[in-house]
């Protein structure tokens, strides 16, 4: 897990953005401390969807849901014509109307898709 910080711009102020990468389960320690979340998976990679709706359970348990802005990404990279997309885009939209307060994207870091978002 990394942390890293960012200036950044919201609305003409400037504002510090504390990012810290976790690989663990969310604890309440975590919960009680962060102010959004970002759940990344991939999209041919059914386990990864699965484990993003646990870690989204665990965070919920600890915080309201609601409390929390969240964002769910799901990752292009790895799908091919031998390894196909499994998670359909109305089954993520799905879970991020579950999450509350969530942004869906889809991403793909070798096409440039919705990186900058």
């Amino acid at each position: 897990g990394g942390q890293f910080k960012r200036e950044v711009l919201v609305d003409g102020q400037s504002h510090l953005l504390l990012i810290r990468e976790e690989g663990g389960a969310p604890d309440a320690k975590f919960a009680n401390w962060v102010d959004g979340v970002i759940f990344v998976f991939s999209l041919e990679n059914e386990s990864s969807f699965e484990e993003v709706t646990q870690l989204h359970e665990l965070l919920s348990s600890h915080r309201a849901p609601g409390d929390v802005a969240l964002a769910l990404v799901g990752t292009q990279d790895k799908i091919s014509s031998s390894n196909p997309r499994v998670i359909e885009d109305a089954r993520a939209q799905a879970l991020c109307g579950d999450m509350k307060r969530c942004l869906y994207y889809e991403t793909c870091a070798t096409y440039g898709l919705n990186v900058d978002r």
